[in-house]
């Protein structure tokens, strides 16, 4: 974001409804700090008239300070809603509006504390889930601690080690203890904590998974060696295998029992019926 050589940030300032005020605040102050607006919003200073017969650079020096002040309190205007730029419509300059703003919204230190309290007794009864990753779980620690420390509570990297290693499930046991016999965790990143308990975590996964497969293939194995063939007979008129072979057993003994028959009437052979004659 170059507001220098373009003139004005193309990037829309961070948007505030009215709540959590303080993340809105230290978004707006990096916006504002980016597009070179910051010092018209830290004082309202004045900007002197041009002398007579000014030369290029008073004019060039006076037209920046005068336009400094102009877009600070446009970008504020931008950036809250219309509700809250009722508000604000009537003050003359741009540090008029962020003082409203920070008096409106972020309250007297007694209501600061408060919030500061409560977000430590979140940030203590915190626990890691069985059904979280590690990763999610630490942005939550993160994003706790950082509300905390916007609010003048400073919670430290060494906090939010030990609230990681005594908070965590049974299952990084083994990695914690890994860390302590090689490290002095006292002195170890909270970068490094976390690559190492991501690196546990996905070879964890990865041994389940290949459990479930293995057990689906030897499932599927199962399966496929306890089915049985069966006969279905021959293809015909529909009649069973019993069927067809008692139809043959009936011919074989009807072809059996034409010796048996006496002489024709019209032939004089006696292995078939007069009727078959």
């Amino acid at each position: 974001m170059e507001a220098r050589s373009s003139g004005f940030s193309t990037m829309a300032p961070p948007a505030f409804d009215g709540e959590n005020y303080q993340a809105w605040a230290v978004r707006m102050r990096a916006y504002l700090e980016g597009c070179d607006f910051w010092e018209a919003m830290k004082q309202d200073y004045e900007v002197a008239p041009l002398p007579d017969n000014p030369t290029i650079n008073q004019i060039k020096f006076h037209k920046e300070r005068t336009t400094r002040k102009a877009k600070a309190k446009s970008c504020l205007y931008d950036a809250v809603s219309p509700a809250i730029f009722s508000k604000i419509m009537a003050c003359e300059s741009a540090k008029a509006i962020w003082d409203f703003l920070k008096a409106e919204y972020q309250g007297d230190e007694r209501i600061g504390s408060m919030k500061g309290l409560n977000l430590i007794t979140k940030f203590e009864r915190l626990q890691m889930k069985e059904s979280e990753t590690i990763k999610e779980y630490f942005d939550k620690l993160i994003s706790i601690a950082n509300q905390a420390r916007v609010l003048g509570t400073n919670l430290s990297d060494n906090r939010l080690m030990q609230k990681i290693l005594v908070s965590l499930p049974k299952r990084f046991e083994a990695t914690i203890a890994s860390l302590d016999n090689t490290k002095d965790l006292s002195q170890i990143k909270l970068a490094e904590l976390l690559s190492a308990l991501q690196a546990q975590e996905q070879r964890r996964l990865m041994r389940l998974e290949g459990s479930r497969e293995g057990a689906l293939l030897a499932k599927e194995q199962q399966n496929v060696g306890g089915k049985v063939k069966k006969w279905k007979g021959k293809k015909g008129n529909g009649s069973s295998g019993s069927e067809a072979a008692a139809g043959e057993n009936s011919a074989g003994n009807s072809k059996n029992n034409w010796g048996r028959y006496s002489s024709c009437q019209h032939c004089g052979k006696k292995n078939h019926p007069h009727f078959r004659y």
